[in-house]
This record gives C-alpha cells, structure tokens and sequence, in this order.
C-alpha cells in the first residue's frame, strides 16, 4: 500500500545494529531516569506509607511524560526533513521522480519509514511507563493517552517535516523553517491559553487551544486535576489534540503529494538543464560532415559566443564587475545568496517569533510590578525564563543548522574537491565559512542580545544579570557554531552530520531542563545531588565523545566532553543557590574550551571526511 520506498526501510531497519541500540539506550535513559529520582527522594525524604509512593510515581510520570513528548516530536521532525533533504543534496530525488512511482507512494513511504524508529522507541517505553505506574497515583488510562498523545504529535511534526523537505530544495531552509513552524505552532497556541480570552474572537481561539496545543494535550494526561470532562469523550482535551493532530497530517500529506512533483525538480535544476541542453543543440542542428564552409564558420562563431570567456568579455562591458576578497570563501557567505534566497523566509519567521516573545515578555514584566504571584518552577526560575528560553533554544539550533550545513552542502554539491585542490589554507575555509555563519544567522544572535537589554531597561534582571545573559548567549553561539563545522568535517554522510550536530545540542537542551525539573521536584538541597546525577553525567560524557572526537580523538576533546556535563551540572547548581557569576564563570571556560578543541585542528589541516573508503 506505501510502496517500494517503504517497503525497503521496513526490510534493512532492523539489519541495522543502530535500530537495537537507539531503542536500549532510550530505555536504559528512562530506568536511569527513575532510579535517579528515587536515590534524591529516598536520600532527601523520609518514606513512610503508600502515600508517599503514590506522590513519587505521579511526580516522575509528570516529568517522563514532556520528556517523551518532547524529544520523539524532535526524532520525528528532523529524522523525516533530514532523509528528503539528503534525497535533493546527493540529487537522487530526481531519480525517484523518473521512476514509475505514484506521488503517494513516494511521500508517504519516506514519512512512514522515517517514523518507525521513533515510534519503536515509543513502544519500547511502554514497559518503564507501566512500571512506574505500579508505584500508585496514575492510572492505565494516563498512561494511554500519553501514549496517544505522543504517537498523534510525532505524526503531525513529521508531516510537516515532509512538506516542507520537499517543498524546499536547501537543507537549512528546510530545517530552520520546520523547527521555527514547530516553535511558534506551540508557543503561539500556548499564548492564545494563557490569555484566558473568554469573549470574542480571542475567546474562539482560546478554546480551540485544547485542541491545536500539544502541551494541553499532554497536560490533560499527567495533571487529573485539571480534567473538566470524563476521559474518551469528545471534550477530553487528549482526544481533542489526537484528532486535531490526525487532521492536520491528512491536510498537510495531501498538500505535498498533490505539489510535490511541482515543487521537485525545482527551478534552478530545470534552468541548469536547459541552458546544457541549448548549449548541446548548436552542434546537434549542424551535421558537419555534410555542411557547407559558411555553416560550419557560424556554427564555429556561436559556439565560441557561449564560451565563458566571450560571457565574461560581455558581462564585463555592461556591468561592473565585483571584487571578490583575499579569503574568497568569506566573500561569498557573505556578498552572494550561498543559501538560498528563500533564507529571506526564515528570517522574517524569527523576526516574527521573536515578537511574540517580546509581547510575552512585556506581559510577564507588567505582572510581576504588579505584585502578582508565581509558584511552582517559577519559585526557584525567573518567570520570564519560560518565556524567553524557547527562544534561545531556537536561535542556537537555527545557527547550528546554519554551521553544519555550510561544510555538508559543498561535499554534496562535489564543490568541497575543488576548495581542497585550491591555494586555500584550511584556517581560511574554516574562519571563513565561521564568519559567513554569524553573517547569515546575524538575527538569531542580535535579536535575543536585544531582548536581554529590554529586560534590563524594563527593570526585570539587574545589570549584573543582563551582562551574564549576554555573556552566555555568546559563549553558545561560538560552542553550537564550531560545532555544527566539526560535525560537517567529521562525517562524511551528510544525514549523520546533522543528526549528530543539531542532535548534541538539542539533548544538552533536553538534559539541562530534565535535571532542573528532577531537583525542583525531588529536593531542594541542591549541593548534593551529584552522587544521584552521576550516572546521567557520566552518561553524557561518553554520548559527547562518541559523537565528537571518536573519528579523530584527541586528548583535548576527551577532557572537554568529560569536563562538560560535570561543568553543566555545576552551572545549574549555581545557579538555584544564587551564585550566578559562578554558574557564568564555568560555562565561559569549559564551553570555550570545548569550542577552541574544535576549532584549533580544523584551522590546523585539512582533516575533512569525504567518503570514498565506502568504495574501496
């Protein structure tokens, strides 16, 4: 029914040792997970009835659950948009569209075989989730509609991925726009809920939150007492979200498979061929054996017009021609459209989102003049964090995705041969394409330093804070640039390259807020917890090293990813007990150390993996 293209994932999938692992890891994370919060609860608290356990399997399934639904949208999202994408870079789409399949076939194969990982990984968490329900306080019915839940999001976000992979022929176009299209469907419905709009066209929109939002979905599930319906019915707001995301998926295949042999091969393709095509006919209208002198001589004089010397000496006596810089790699991130023009998108999205942030930020500066209340997480972080984090989190993956795909696209593009035959040192392709990224991604790094000075002005954080925010922020911005290029120089397999990249810094993301969530809900003795933590960060730094420095190790690489996760846990501690210059100092060290540990080999050699030993 889904075709070849599926048929083929669903047949090599489970050859693959990478589909056993992913799946073991996933659940040994979550036992991990469990058994962390029970050696805080148990070390912090006295346990004295079944009440006790109770209060600890809903306060652990209220944290698996978001975790779960957060990091299978991620898989979902970017395994699909990443597997299309290679398909346009390495030019093998254009091999699917000459073949005899249907256009259903076709989309539908490559989303469905994208989401059999993440949705075995799904399944496989079922145990663990049972088995935390034995501890009491949740029923089998959360249990299921988490399951629902995550199953019917995974499904809209890598539809979404589908369509705009094959709508957009640039791997960052694609990437940056899906996960800018995730953040503000999210954000955006979130907002309208929390305006608490009860008239007019506000209120329509508020109470259609619950159905477009994953997050009141989710919330429905691990939180029962905000259940105002009996569960299974049409007012639930699980099942509200499943059939809204249900929909949302049939509208959005629909769209690709009716456009998307419009949108593939795309415009510059077709212009290439055509312009190789007209080049071909001048000789193929002339059969020279049987022409005259005089037709040979004309075929000879335009064959020598479309030479690129005689288009040159044209160009040249109708414009000005543009000086291209001592590192010509610079130059052309910078003066030329290397990505795209359609980049013009993304950047009006973010400029958009960034908004919305700021809209919500002023909301939540006016509440806290006005003496309003905050509990729960807002108790122990800044109530503006939950606002602005977000968007933080977007603008580090977008330059990431940015960085990495600076160095994949020219090895698919068969460009990356000539730069390495050229006079180039490798510091010049290495600063330049560095350089080029910060030009390019210069919204997603202004705009948020720009947002930290408002909070300032408006009286929100103190000086000291804002400049520690800055500081941070571009610490970051260095750490997730340099490695996005390492990633790209590292692998040769453009789909590993930016799993990896943009993979590492959404789980250092993921990891941050899944160990402040365990020690805001487990203890509040915040200097000592490493001994339960140590386990997640030993964790983490061998997942770090696997994914940086196995290929090519070094002494230097090995201390930083092993010094990072320690340094992370450090940070955050610092910071709950109110020592931020503390938490800035060690973030400022180990991530630009772990920044300089990339950076000084790549400037040193031209140490890229091409992939040609797959051939041998």
């Amino acid at each position: 029914m889904l075709g070849p293209v599926f048929n083929r994932e669903a047949i090599t999938l489970p050859r693959r040792p990478r589909h056993y692992a992913l799946r073991a890891i996933y659940v040994t994370a979550l036992l991990i997970l469990m058994c962390t919060a029970w050696m805080l609860l148990a070390g912090t608290q006295v346990i004295d009835d079944i009440g006790d356990l109770a209060r600890f399997g809903v306060t652990l399934f209220q944290i698996v659950a978001p975790l779960q639904l957060a990091l299978i949208m991620f898989l979902a999202a970017f395994g699909t948009a990443s597997s299309i994408s290679q398909e346009k870079d390495r030019r093998t789409i254009l091999l699917l569209l000459l073949t005899r399949l249907s256009n259903h076939e076709l989309v539908l194969g490559k989303l469905i075989a994208a989401l059999l990982s993440p949705l075995v990984m799904v399944m496989a968490s079922i145990p663990v989730l049972l088995t935390i329900r034995l501890f009491g306080g949740i029923s089998l019915d959360q249990v299921v509609r988490v399951l629902l839940i995550t199953a019917s999001a995974a499904l809209a976000t890598a539809s979404l991925g589908c369509m705009i992979a094959f709508w957009r022929e640039k791997t960052f176009q694609t990437l940056s726009i899906m996960t800018l299209g995730i953040v503000i469907w999210i954000g955006g419905w979130e907002a309208v809920y929390a305006s608490g709009a009860t008239d007019g066209f506000m209120g329509v929109l508020q109470g259609f939150a619950t159905w477009a939002s994953p997050v009141r979905g989710i919330s429905s599930a691990i939180y029962p007492n905000i259940l105002d319906a009996q569960p299974w019915t049409v007012s639930d707001p699980a099942v509200q979200f499943s059939v809204f995301a249900f929909v949302a998926s049939i509208v959005l295949n629909a769209v690709t498979i009716c456009r998307v042999r419009k949108w593939n091969p795309s415009r510059q393709v077709r212009q290439n061929q055509q312009d190789t095509e007209e080049l071909d006919s001048i000789w193929q209208d002339v059969s020279l054996l049987e022409s005259s002198d005089e037709q040979v001589a004309e075929a000879a004089a335009a064959a020598r017009a479309t030479h690129v010397d005689s288009i040159r000496r044209a160009q040249s006596q109708t414009q000005a021609t543009r000086r291209v810089w001592d590192n010509p790699v610079l130059w052309r991130e910078i003066c030329t459209w290397a990505y795209g023009r359609k980049i013009l998108i993304v950047r009006i999205a973010y400029v958009a989102l960034c908004a919305m942030v700021a809209i919500g930020l002023n909301n939540t500066v006016a509440s806290i003049q006005a003496g309003d209340s905050f509990g729960g997480l807002d108790a122990f972080i800044p109530p503006v964090a939950t606002t602005i984090t977000p968007l933080f989190l977007v603008s580090l993956v977008i330059l990431n995705a940015l960085a990495v795909n600076a160095i994949t696209n020219e090895r698919d593009g068969q460009a990356l041969d000539l730069l390495l035959v050229t006079d180039l040192r490798p510091a010049e392709l290495v600063l330049g394409k560095l350089w080029g990224v910060f030009w390019v991604a210069k919204e997603t790094i202004v705009l948020p330093i720009v947002l930290c000075v408002f909070l300032w002005t408006s009286g929100a954080i103190s000086l000291d804070d804002m400049l520690i925010m800055v500081g941070v922020l571009v610490v970051l911005d260095f750490f997730v640039a340099m490695l996005g290029i390492h990633c790209g120089m590292t692998y040769a397999n453009s789909r590993t390259a930016i799993s990896i990249s943009m993979g590492s810094v959404f789980f250092l993301f993921l990891g941050v807020i899944t160990c402040i969530m365990v020690m805001i809900s487990f203890s509040g003795d915040f200097q000592q917890q490493l001994a339960p933590f140590l386990a997640f960060i030993l964790g983490g730094s061998v997942g770090l090293y696997v994914a940086l420095g196995i290929r090519n190790p070094s002494q230097a690489i090995f201390w930083s990813t092993m010094l990072l996760p320690f340094a992370t846990f450090h940070a955050i501690t610092s910071f709950f007990i109110q020592h931020t210059m503390t938490s800035f100092i060690v973030i400022s060290l180990v991530y630009g150390f772990t920044t300089l540990a990339m950076l000084m080999p790549a400037i040193g050699e031209f140490d890229i993996a091409m992939g040609r030993t797959k051939n041998n």
